[in-house]
């Protein structure tokens, strides 16, 4: 499904040019959860920009599904990241004066789905995180927990094929950080591809394989 093909990426630093990313090969295959560690400046979140398309290669090859990516504008890459990839971040991101349906229904908006059919898609994927009966609250009426949970219902509402995750469980309490990581769980069973960035070997664990980087590059697990 995913592939990462002589990757690098490169930032101007002052004169010179920093690599967060260099020459990484990466293959990812459908309805696989993989973990991605590493130090801080390792390139985990680069490479999870990358992948999830929110930010690009300076140079090498991604390809999603099959479709060499490399030659694609800002806005398809947009349009395929609102249709594909669904976003689960360490800070929710609720948007404070919207309710948990109306939070979960923007990705709708902005693909442009009928209006129509925003409230029962929305009501299917708060009905499988367990927040059905919190639909008309607002966010400062929910638990960090469920805040997380509305995130990840969010992230859903699109049905992507691939589900990015940087650090999601990063500002819970044990029992919260273990129910989203049981979510994950369920839903990669359920056939989806996650790809999840964690400093935390318990959480990598979850995973079916962990990728480690150092100093942008793919490297044993000794080496870390």
């Amino acid at each position: 499904m995913i592939t990462l093909a002589n990757v690098s990426k490169r930032y101007s630093s002052g004169p010179s040019l920093s690599a967060a990313l260099d020459r990484v090969d990466l293959t990812i295959e459908r309805g696989e959860f993989v973990a991605i560690m590493g130090p801080p400046g390792s390139g985990k979140t680069t490479m999870l920009n990358i992948v999830g398309l929110i930010d690009t290669p300076s140079s090498g090859r991604y390809v999603l599904g099959g479709e060499d990516l490399s030659n694609r504008s800002i806005d398809q890459l947009a349009d395929l990241r609102r249709r594909h990839v669904g976003f689960i971040f360490q800070g929710f991101h609720l948007i404070a004066d919207l309710d948990v349906r109306e939070n979960v229904e923007l990705p709708l908006h902005y693909q442009g789905v009928p209006r129509a059919q925003w409230r029962s898609r929305a009501r299917e994927v708060l009905e499988l995180v367990g927040l059905e009966e919190r639909a008309q609250d607002f966010p400062d009426q929910l638990s960090g927990g469920e805040q997380q949970r509305v995130a990840i219902a969010r992230a859903l509402v699109n049905d992507p094929s691939l589900i990015v995750a940087d650090e999601p469980t990063g500002n819970l309490d044990g029992r919260h950080d273990a129910e989203v990581l049981d979510m994950l769980t369920t839903l990669h069973r359920e056939g989806a591809t996650v790809l999840l960035v964690t400093h935390s070997e318990d959480r990598a664990a979850r995973a079916e394989r962990i990728v480690h980087l150092r100093d942008g590059r793919i490297v044993p697990a000794a080496r870390i």
